[in-house]
């Protein structure tokens, strides 16, 4: 028989061991994360002002279009896109970990390297998630608020918190966004990175994240918190604290990866 690259085996690799870790790990993972940012704060400071530049241009966007009912359900939203925003900060952890100086040339060229690979279906997913994420916020607000247009964010704002209509719409609204949110959150937590590192499949990268979530759900679960709450305070000052706490969280998180998955042997 012709040995032809069709009749050759594919290697194909085993599924990443994950491995427990503690609230420890967490505090590790944020430590060294913020050390990352000051080695090579220009990676950081880039990547941060991205993503607060797009807080402010959804802020704008729903003001401008008489839509600031949406503001919050849509930053909300956007929390879950952060993973993907932060993905060239994994690779400058990785060259600094490797005890490297990254570039600005390897790290963009790293990037676009991924559009043949499978974290662009990752994006896929979290994009799709957002989409699900703003669909139920309007079923919820047309089921608790009818399809009511409101002049201005302050007579929704009187709606929300001083009708029953509006209390059991926020009710609801977190419990769910809570569910959804936990479930990105668990497919999503490692798959990044994961995927960063290896030439994984996105279902693989998925599982694996999952698993790890399952065999740490304590500090999973604590990372998950630290992540919303040090968003929820970036955006405080006009979105700007975003610029430093993004690099942060993108470079502990890739730290957090290395000890819930087991290098390859």
């Amino acid at each position: 028989m012709v040995d032809t690259v069709e009749n050759r085996p594919q290697a194909v690799q085993a599924m990443p061991a994950v491995r427990a870790v503690t609230f420890a790990d967490v505090k590790a993972s944020l430590i060294e994360g913020l050390s990352d940012f000051a080695q090579a704060p220009a990676f950081g400071l880039a990547f941060g002002a991205l993503y607060a530049a797009g807080g402010l241009a959804i802020v704008a966007c729903v003001f401008f279009f008489e839509l600031g009912y949406l503001a919050y359900p849509l930053f909300a939203g956007s929390v879950l896109i952060g993973p993907f925003v932060a993905a060239g900060l994994y690779d400058v952890s990785r060259e600094l970990e490797a005890g490297r100086q990254p570039t600005w040339q390897g790290v963009l060229s790293t990037i676009f390297a991924q559009r043949q690979r499978e974290l662009g279906w990752m994006a896929f997913v979290t994009i799709f998630a957002f989409i699900i994420w703003m669909y139920q916020v309007r079923l919820l607000l047309a089921l608790f608020l009818g399809f009511s247009s409101f002049a201005t964010l302050n007579d929704f704002l009187k709606v929300l918190f001083t009708t029953s209509d509006g209390i059991a719409f926020l009710a609801v609204g977190h419990v769910i966004g809570a569910a959804l949110a936990l479930g990105l959150f668990s497919i999503t937590v490692i798959s990044f990175p994961l995927l960063m590192d290896r030439d994984l499949d996105v279902v693989t990268a998925m599982i694996t994240s999952v698993q790890a979530v399952l065999t740490s759900p304590g500090p999973m679960i604590l990372w998950g918190i630290c992540v919303v709450a040090l968003i929820a305070i970036g955006t405080a000052p006009a979105f700007l604290g975003l610029i430093f706490v993004l690099p942060v969280l993108g470079h502990a998180t890739w730290h957090l990866y290395r000890r819930a998955v087991a290098p390859l042997p």
